[in-house]
């Protein structure tokens, strides 16, 4: 039985990147906090919030337990593209680069973030970008 499930375990692992193989970028999350550093989702500050693509494309966003807000399935593109997060604090806008890498599995990795307008303060913390919004 052991060697059945050995077997089992390496068959997996050597057909998990094949050719159909396909990683998506990680995904990028914001905490929106204030110059307290307390959360505005969680203070009931930031009420509404949404992110557009610079073809006015809406972006599917997702609230995490935390109140950290995780944007989906952005970054499978080669090149840059234009974003803007509308919120009834603050608007702001920000730009996403990937590229594509081929490895083991096929797929695309998100090389930068960059923010842009008046007053952003953001720190890219552990996993997360931290966003000061006033």
């Amino acid at each position: 039985m052991k060697k059945i499930f050995i077997f089992l375990v390496m068959a997996f692992i050597f057909t998990a990147c094949g050719d159909d193989c396909y990683n998506a970028p990680q995904p990028i999350a914001f905490k929106f906090v204030d110059s307290n550093d307390q959360n505005l989702i969680t203070n009931g500050t930031l009420t509404a919030y949404s992110v557009k693509e610079e073809n006015q494309t809406g972006i599917q966003l997702t609230k995490t337990n935390d109140d950290m807000v995780i944007l989906e399935n952005v970054g499978a593109y080669n090149g840059t593209k234009n974003y803007t997060f509308n919120s009834n604090i603050k608007n702001f806008n920000f730009s996403i680069q990937s590229s594509e890498f081929k490895g083991g599995c096929d797929g695309y990795q998100i090389n930068k973030l960059t923010f842009t307008g008046i007053n952003i303060d953001v720190t890219d913390e552990k996993g997360y970008y931290k966003i000061v919004l006033e």
